[in-house]
C-alpha cells in the first residue's frame, strides 16, 4: 500500500537482490552487493527493512549472518543453499574506478519464491528495491517475477549493467512494472542509444522520452562527480555532486545514492530535496573503503542534520 506521490509511503521496505563480497586485490573481501548495501542503509536509517537473497552453506554465508545480525537487521528472508557458494566479485580499481568480475552460478542466483513469500505473509510492506544482476538467472528471475505479481508492490528498480551478465529485453521486462528508476549515466546511453560523448541538454531529452515511454514516476540519472539529474513528470531537478575530501573508492556509491532517494520517497520528501541529500550520503561513501557504514553515528549525524 502506498499513498499519492510525494505524501510518503508507509510500511517497511522489501529489498531483493544479491549479496556478496567484493574482492579487492590489496585488502581481501569486503561484504556488499547492491541491494544488501542498500538495505543496511535504509537499517541505518531506521527504516527497518526486510532483505531477501539466498548464500552458500560456507564460511562467507555464516559471515554475512553475523554482520547482519550485529547490524539489527532481520535475517529471516536469508535462504541457504547448500548446492552455490555465497556471491563473490572480484573488484580491480582503476584510476578510483571499479571494474567487477562477477562469478556465475552463485547462490543468490538461485532464489526461491515460496520461502520468500512465506517470510513476507502478514508484513506491512511500502515498496520493493530490485537491481538488475539477481534477474540474471532465471531461477532469481521467475522468483522475483512471482514476488512482483504477488504483492503489487511501487517499485524501486535501481539499474545495474554488469557486463555480460544483462539482456535489454530483460531490462525491459523489469522495467515495466517500475515506478521510480535509478541509473547512471553510462546506463542511460545503453538503454536509449544515446552516444557517451553527448551533451548534457541531450541526455535530458533522452531522460524525458525514456520517462514518457516507460510511464515512471520519476527516474534519477547520476553523473559522478558532476552530480545526478531527477525528472519527475515535467519537473527536472539537477544538482552537482556534494563536496568530498579524498576519494578512497566510488563502490557502493549508487547504492547509497538509491537508499537515500528510499528514504526520501518514505517521508514524502520534495524531489530536489531528495536529490541533494542523496547526493550528499553519497560523496560520504565515497571517501571510505567499502559500501556500507559501521559505526551508527554516520547515520545519525545525517538525520540529526535533516531533522529526522
Amino acid at each position: 500500500m502506498y499513498s499519492q506521490e510525494g505524501t510518503g509511503v508507509t510500511g517497511r521496505p522489501l529489498v531483493y537482490g544479491e549479496v556478496l563480497f567484493d574482492r579487492f586485490a590489496e585488502e581481501g573481501a569486503v561484504l556488499g552487493g547492491a541491494p544488501f548495501n542498500v538495505a543496511w542503509h535504509l537499517q541505518g536509517f531506521g527504516l527497518k527493512p526486510l532483505f531477501i537473497s539466498r548464500i552458500g552453506e560456507d564460511e562467507l554465508g555464516g559471515t554475512v549472518l553475523r554482520e547482519m545480525r550485529s547490524w539489527g537487521m532481520d535475517t529471516g528472508g536469508i535462504q541457504r543453499d547448500s548446492r552455490h557458494p555465497t556471491g563473490v566479485v572480484q573488484v580491480n580499481l582503476e584510476e578510483g574506478e571499479p571494474r567487477f568480475e562477477i562469478l556465475p552460478r552463485q547462490a543468490y542466483d538461485f532464489i526461491q519464491a515460496p520461502a520468500a513469500l512465506e517470510y513476507v505473509d502478514g508484513e506491512g510492506l511500502s515498496l520493493m528495491y530490485q537491481g538488475t544482476l539477481a534477474a540474471r538467472h532465471p531461477e532469481s528471475r521467475a522468483a522475483l517475477k512471482d514476488l512482483t505479481a504477488r504483492l503489487k508492490l511501487p517499485i524501486f528498480m535501481d539499474v545495474n549493467l554488469r557486463p555480460p551478465w544483462w539482456d535489454k529485453n530483460r531490462v525491459d521486462g523489469c522495467l515495466q512494472a517500475a515506478r521510480w528508476v535509478k541509473m547512471n549515466e553510462d546506463e542511460l546511453a545503453l538503454l536509449t542509444g544515446l552516444g557517451t560523448t553527448t551533451g548534457a541538454e541531450d541526455a535530458e531529452k533522452a531522460a524525458t522520452n525514456f520517462l514518457k515511454t516507460k510511464k515512471l514516476a520519476m527516474l534519477v540519472v547520476t553523473l559522478g562527480s558532476r552530480g545526478a539529474f531527477l525528472l519527475q513528470g515535467d519537473r527536472k531537478f539537477r544538482q552537482p555532486a556534494a563536496p568530498v575530501s579524498q576519494v578512497v573508492d566510488s563502490v557502493g556509491a549508487g547504492d547509497a545514492f538509491s537508499a537515500v532517494c528510499i528514504l526520501g520517497l518514505t517521508l514524502g520528501w520534495d524531489p530536489g530535496l531528495t536529490l541533494g541529500r542523496s547526493l550528499e550520503f553519497a560523496s560520504r561513501i565515497v571517501e571510505q573503503r567499502g559500501a556500507t557504514g559501521r559505526d551508527p553515528g554516520l547515520y545519525e549525524n545525517f538525520l540529526e542534520r535533516w531533522k529526522i
